[in-house]
């Protein structure tokens, strides 16, 4: 075990309770804190793996003595508390075992070179997860969200996000005008314009936008784009729902093939 003290925390009213049960249930509490609440072996896991070194480890009491090594020895600090309290802490339906604390990186700024997904005020926090997923399965490591875009660290999109976020880059609150650093071509999504993605993928490395999901894109960044590309949908359904565009779009782009072939 760790050779710092084990902290137990058998009260409701302890004050580092009540800061990680604000982290574990308050969307954007992590832009006051500096850190993210991670609950469940999955994202701690995906943590550890990516290198991040939580600042706590909190466990259920019961859970403690079966806790594996390196989760007891990975933080720098080892909470157990009682399981009532843990159940407490938890946003889940049914809590998890254990959780860490991270802290977040220092603010970045935009990578102009990066192949990028731009969020462009898409607020449903499992949308967010699930296209921060398609991201980093298909190579786009840098992902921008615009003011008015679901906080990116919040319990809920990490969640959807299934440890995505450890392997992105991630800055959000930003205006269309940041982009004008971007160096590689912009690409708008839309439903009803714009080349067809089965006959001209978009370009690799791009800054592909996905829009608002009822509003789609905006006029700032179709402003600014280089092309607009859509997806056939033979079947006839009006659009579809914006994770499940941004991952087609992100795997044709991911080929290589380019506007330009």
């Amino acid at each position: 075990m760790s050779s710092d003290p084990i902290v137990h925390i058998q009260s409701r009213d302890n004050p580092l309770l009540k800061e990680l049960r604000r982290l574990s249930q308050d969307s954007t509490a992590y832009r006051k804190q500096g850190r993210v609440w991670l609950e469940g072996d999955h994202l701690c896991r995906a943590a550890l793996a990516r290198g991040w070194k939580p600042a706590l480890a909190v466990f259920k009491e019961s859970f403690w003595p079966l806790a594996q090594v390196q989760y007891a020895q990975a933080a720098i600090k080892t909470i157990v508390m009682a399981d009532a309290l843990f159940a407490d802490l938890s946003s889940l339906e049914s809590p998890a075992q254990m959780g860490f604390v991270v802290d977040l990186p220092a603010a970045i700024a935009i990578d102009p070179l990066a192949a990028s997904v731009v969020l462009d005020r898409v607020q449903d926090a499992g949308n967010v997860g699930s296209i921060l997923r398609s991201a980093g399965a298909f190579g786009f490591k840098q992902v921008i969200a615009l003011k008015g875009s679901a906080a990116l660290w919040s319990p809920k999109v990490l969640r959807a996000g299934m440890g995505a976020h450890f392997g992105l880059r991630l800055i959000e609150g930003l205006e269309p005008e940041a982009l004008d650093v971007l160096a590689v071509p912009l690409v708008v999504t839309s439903s009803h314009q714009g080349h067809f993605l089965h006959e001209k993928a978009p370009p690799f490395p791009c800054a592909l936008a996905m829009g608002h999901e009822g509003q789609g894109v905006g006029p700032a960044l179709q402003a600014r784009a280089s092309v607009a590309v859509r997806i056939a949908q033979p079947g006839g359904e009006e659009s579809l729902n914006v994770a499940a565009a941004a991952a087609i779009c992100l795997h044709m782009a991911s080929l290589g093939v380019g506007l330009g072939a």
